[in-house]
């Protein structure tokens, strides 16, 4: 078998992690557009419903389980994905990059963010799954549910900006430290919709799916046009 005009033997390191980045991008495709089939038909709703009720106070499902200040804690970081909070980090980051002369990686950034919101609007105007009703939501929401836009754009904004801030550095720690970070502000803020009853879980998996695939597809092209020297390349340490 022959990727990129060589055997798989053959291949660089570089070009292993490429091949296997496109790999992982094909199956999170896949997983959601399976997802997305079973919730068409309907299929993943007793899942749904057991799952959002089981962070529900069993005889009050209108109030979440933990202490009085655990659903505070959770609005809190469920606004770690929202469109302001996301819009501000966007600029902030995009404007560091370019006063840097960064410019490939700004355009990267402000192409896989705004695009993401593109993709996230259009997917839930096709399906326009209804929201949540077995549960009072604990915060106000106006758009369909699925699949999660927190989830989505979360993973599309902190994996973007954590493979950025990876790539200048070349120490592996540093690297998965950054990664980790991004992954675990990704996956909070996705729980979070589910235990504030705004969002079922399938909502907030085919978000993260989506969401993951769009930011690693955006740093396959990067790395593509890297080779190519049509950008700059990623700074050493």
């Amino acid at each position: 078998m022959r990727v990129f005009g060589q055997p798989i033997a053959k291949l660089s390191q570089a070009e292993t992690r490429l091949f296997a980045s496109i790999l992982t991008i094909a199956a999170l495709l896949l997983a959601f557009g399976l997802l997305a089939e079973e919730v068409i038909e309907g299929e993943t709703l007793p899942f749904d419903r057991k799952l959002l009720l089981a962070v529900r106070q069993a005889g009050n499902p209108g109030v979440p389980i933990g202490p009085p200040w655990l659903p505070e804690a959770a609005r809190d970081i469920s606004a770690l994905g929202s469109t302001i909070v996301l819009g501000i980090l966007l600029l902030a980051v995009v404007g560091y990059l370019l006063l840097t002369r960064r410019r490939a990686a700004a355009w990267l950034m402000l192409g896989a963010v705004s695009s993401g919101v593109a993709l996230n609007s259009l997917l839930k105007f096709s399906f326009a799954r209804p929201r949540p009703d077995l549960v009072v939501p604990a915060v106000r929401v106006f758009t369909a549910s699925f699949p999660s836009g927190h989830a989505t754009m979360s993973a599309i904004t902190y994996l973007t900006l954590g493979a950025l801030l990876a790539r200048t550095h070349s120490e592996i720690p540093v690297r998965i430290y950054f990664m980790t970070l991004a992954g675990m502000l990704t996956v909070l803020v996705g729980l979070s919709r589910i235990y504030l009853g705004v969002h079922y879980p399938t909502d907030v998996l085919a978000g993260w799916c989506i969401g993951t695939a769009w930011a690693m597809g955006c740093w396959v092209l990067m790395t593509w046009l890297q080779r190519g020297g049509q950008v700059e390349p990623p700074e050493k340490s």
